[in-house]
């Protein structure tokens, strides 16, 4: 079995552990002390330095991880083309998600799907890539998985984003009552909890549909209700 670990570094961004009962895999580990501190504590061998995505706020911790620890680094592309990364003979599933950036990646682990910056608790990543039609596609993947499925994403944008939300629909009680229950110390939504929440993935609720026309954007397919969330 695979656990998870969340580690706060700089001002927002999440780094994360992934380990069995030996041996661990950092992903976006900027929190190099903190990860050092965890390893040593638990007795893990640190096996795999990896990341969601290319962006040095996310691999800022790669060298100093490689330099003290004999682990192996395995970049976006190569996670990409394999699919997978075997942790003590468990899977950790990878999905390539562009968008944000070309080579976004999210990892899923049991029932934790590590998002990077393609989706964050209660709204999405910028577009840098320029690719929102590849985003849409990655957007609409992470959709398809069970409901129960913990989001565990590259930053803490949910006061930020739970703001912008209630610019949108100042009526959705679930946006008070996930921000009720956040916790700056372990950072994470639900699948269920985003489609209540994040207006990126509601583009078929009829309440947004009814937002976007109010504010005179094309809503006549799923694809144009997903620009006009884009240009918001």
């Amino acid at each position: 079995m695979l656990y998870v670990a969340q580690f706060r570094y700089s001002a927002d961004n999440l780094a994360y552990l992934v380990y069995g009962r030996e041996s661990a895999a950092a992903i976006d580990g900027g929190a190099v002390d903190e990860i050092a501190l965890f390893l040593e504590k638990q007795h893990l061998r640190l096996r795999y330095v990896v990341n969601t995505h290319h962006h040095y706020d996310h691999t800022s911790g790669n060298d100093s991880l490689l330099s003290r620890y004999q682990a192996r680094f395995v970049s976006c592309r190569d996670l990409s083309l394999q699919g997978r990364l075997v942790l003590e003979n468990e899977t950790i599933r990878i999905y390539p998600t562009p968008g944000h950036t070309d080579d976004s990646l999210c990892f899923h682990v049991d029932n934790i799907l590590i998002t990077g910056d393609t989706l964050f608790n209660g709204t999405i990543g910028n577009c840098f890539s320029g690719r929102i039609d590849l985003f849409y596609q990655s957007i609409k993947k992470i959709m398809t998985l069970p409901k129960e499925t913990v989001i565990y994403a590259g930053h803490d944008y949910i006061r930020d984003s739970i703001f912008f939300a209630r610019q949108l629909e100042p009526d959705n009680a679930d946006l008070n009552r996930f921000l009720a229950d956040y916790d700056p110390d372990h950072v994470y939504s639900t699948l269920a909890d985003e489609f209540r929440i994040n207006p990126y993935l509601r583009f078929n609720d009829a309440k947004m549909v009814d937002i976007l026309q109010n504010e005179g954007l094309a809503t006549g397919t799923e694809w144009q209700r997903w620009e006009s969330l884009m240009s918001l």
